[in-house]
């Protein structure tokens, strides 16, 4: 990671005076704490993932979170979440997370990604169109214990290896790379400086040296195809000219355009709230582009069925000036019947402000509205982002981009939490992250259980299914369980 650097004596010295003057906590008292915090929740405890008696039906949680969802898109859903475990895990947020709320933790907080799955984070390019990896996904943000954003991580990665047909050892490695990644540079953040660690970032050139030096080149490919996603490269992937006119192009029923003139509407009003979250130069920007086209995008598995659209603008009449700006609904966090309510009343800003604090750089366009009764972001579509597809990752590759993923959410919960206690908790041996692994691998038992029971559920019209391209019947698999 780059941002290190080293601290000078004479200022160590004057600034730990003027800690005891304030009557401040020392670094190595607070890795003490944290340490102490051992005795009250043993590191083995994370280990353990037993489903209470009373847990209840998963389809029925499921139908639980469609109540505010377009029911429409629901066989979408249902069909994306049907076609693995993995894919049922990215859907669930909500059911992973009223599992969560039983497992031990140490007591200490971050800004959680929220829905810290493997295929959350990627590459993009920051507004220097720097190449960085990082997180790249934040609708379930919210404050909350570590402990459960590297879970979700751990469990997605043991997931992942057996669909890809891995033993389950090597899934373990997965696991165990992501976990000791964690470890390992939560003890290096505890060691800097607050401004150091906000200046860290994965850049692309550190990350290809690490991927290179362990033989593996699929990572470079991906940091490319990142640099190649600009708006002249969506363009003609989304959009047509048409008798001198720019339009989206229908894709039923993952982008259609609206039917309903209130739909429309509802756009540019929370576009117009949206403009005023901006800072004066962006908005500035924003103002030279006049909107286009509007149409209707279905994003994701667990975004599936709220309210997302894509709006085209257009800039400088004499050039092909494309903007792809998303806006996507923002509902209350999968974790808020069990934290709390966020602070922020709009559930936009708290994905926004969520990001900002996460992220080591976000989208120049990123803000938030509102229409009704519905919350919105908005930020760029497709602007040099780039995850990785697991589905083509080989066990090697898997374990390097376990790491980057490992080091991404370390750095994300140094930035918001205490990196001294953390790492005074998790210490310098393997204990922490042995039973992680042995978490990840119950609850990926667990996922595929709750799998088999949704694709049960809609082989007996339980709940709707359909290919989200075609519409014709979807046809999932039951997976296999780790042995």
């Amino acid at each position: 990671m780059t941002g290190v650097s080293a601290e000078p004596a004479a200022l160590v010295k004057n600034i730990g005076r003027a800690k005891r003057q304030r009557n401040l906590s020392t670094r190595a008292e607070r890795y003490q704490a944290g340490k102490a915090l051992r005795r009250k929740v043993p590191r083995s405890s994370h280990a353990v993932w037993v489903p209470p008696r009373d847990r209840p039906d998963v389809v029925d949680l499921l139908k639980e979170s469609d109540c505010t969802r377009l029911a429409q898109l629901l066989p979408i859903r249902y069909g994306r979440m049907a076609s693995s475990p993995f894919c049922f895990l990215r859907g669930s947020a909500g059911i992973m997370a009223r599992d969560l709320v039983g497992t031990p933790v140490s007591g200490m907080h971050v800004q959680l990604a929220g829905d810290a799955h493997a295929s959350n984070f990627g590459f993009f390019a920051t507004p220097e169109r720097d190449i960085v990896f990082d997180s790249i996904d934040f609708d379930e943000t919210n404050s909350g214990p570590w402990e459960w954003d590297l879970k979700r991580l751990t469990t997605s990665l043991f997931l992942v290896s057996l669909d890809r047909g891995f033993p389950a050892r090597a899934a373990r490695k997965a696991a165990r790379s992501a976990a000791l990644s964690y470890r390992e540079r939560m003890h290096a953040f505890a060691q800097m400086r607050y401004l150091d660690t906000w200046y860290v970032h994965l850049d692309k050139a550190e990350v290809v040296r690490e991927i290179e030096r362990k033989g593996q080149r699929l990572f470079r490919r991906e940091a490319e195809k990142a640099r190649e996603r600009t708006e002249f490269h969506t363009f003609p992937k989304i959009a047509t000219v048409k008798n001198g006119r720019a339009r989206i192009t229908d894709v039923p029923p993952l982008i259609m355009h609206y039917e309903d003139a209130q739909d429309d509407e509802a756009f540019r009003t929370v576009f117009e709230n949206y403009r005023t979250t901006l800072p004066p130069e962006r908005r500035m920007l924003l103002d030279r582009y006049h909107l286009e086209d509007i149409a209707q995008k279905v994003v994701g598995i667990g975004s599936v069925g709220t309210r997302c659209s894509v709006g085209l603008f257009l800039g400088d009449k004499d050039l092909l000036d494309p903007l792809f700006l998303q806006v996507k609904e923002a509902i209350p966090s999968a974790y808020e019947p069990f934290l709390g309510p966020s602070r922020y009343a709009n559930h936009a800003e708290r994905v926004v402000v969520g990001q900002r604090l996460i992220q080591h750089a976000s989208d120049i366009f990123l803000g938030w509205g509102s229409s009704g009764s519905h919350d919105y972001y908005v930020r760029q579509l497709r602007d040099m982002k780039f995850a990785a597809d697991f589905t083509a990752l080989g066990a090697k590759a898997l374990f390097v981009q376990a790491e980057l993923c490992g080091a991404a959410l370390a750095r994300a919960h140094a930035r918001t939490g205490d990196p001294a206690g953390i790492a005074g908790y998790l210490g310098e041996g393997e204990v922490f992250d042995e039973a992680i692994v042995e978490f990840a691998e119950a609850y990926a038992n667990q996922t595929v259980k709750d799998h088999a029971t949704l694709v049960k559920a809609i082989s007996k019209g339980r709940l709707p299914s359909a290919d989200p391209v075609t519409g014709l019947a979807a046809k999932p698999r039951i997976a296999r369980q780790s042995k």
